[in-house]
């Protein structure tokens, strides 16, 4: 997340920030991260498909946004990762760095494209 984070705030490819690592991270870190990164259009689609009305991806939390990404693309790319850890993981993610409501909506919004995408 953190990877993803300072990529679309410094507006660069996540890949950049990895290679500027003094360290680097773990190795499933990264690929969650350059999966992510890779696969945001296509997470995009289901996140907007899935937002409320009032609440459109542009209004999200920069946190809300990347933390549903990283989860969608597990969903979708990462078969052998169990759907509860993934949206497990998630919904800690966003109680922790994000907003009060933010593991209410993203856990909703997580189950629907879960659901939606057949995991």
């Amino acid at each position: 997340m953190e990877l993803l984070y300072e990529a679309e705030s410094k507006t660069v490819g996540v890949d950049s920030i990895i290679n500027a690592l003094p360290v680097p991270p773990a190795e499933y870190a990264a690929k969650l991260a350059i999966g992510a990164a890779d696969h945001a259009d296509r997470a995009d689609v289901l996140i907007r498909q899935f937002a409320r009305a009032d609440w459109p991806m542009e209004r999200m939390p920069m946190i809300d946004r990347i933390v549903m990404r990283m989860a969608v693309y597990e969903l979708l790319e990462e078969p052998t990762v169990d759907r509860g850890i993934i949206l497990n993981e998630a919904v800690e993610l966003a109680k922790r760095f994000s907003t009060d409501d933010s593991h209410r909506y993203v856990n909703g919004m997580l189950t629907s494209i879960a659901n939606e995408v057949g995991r």
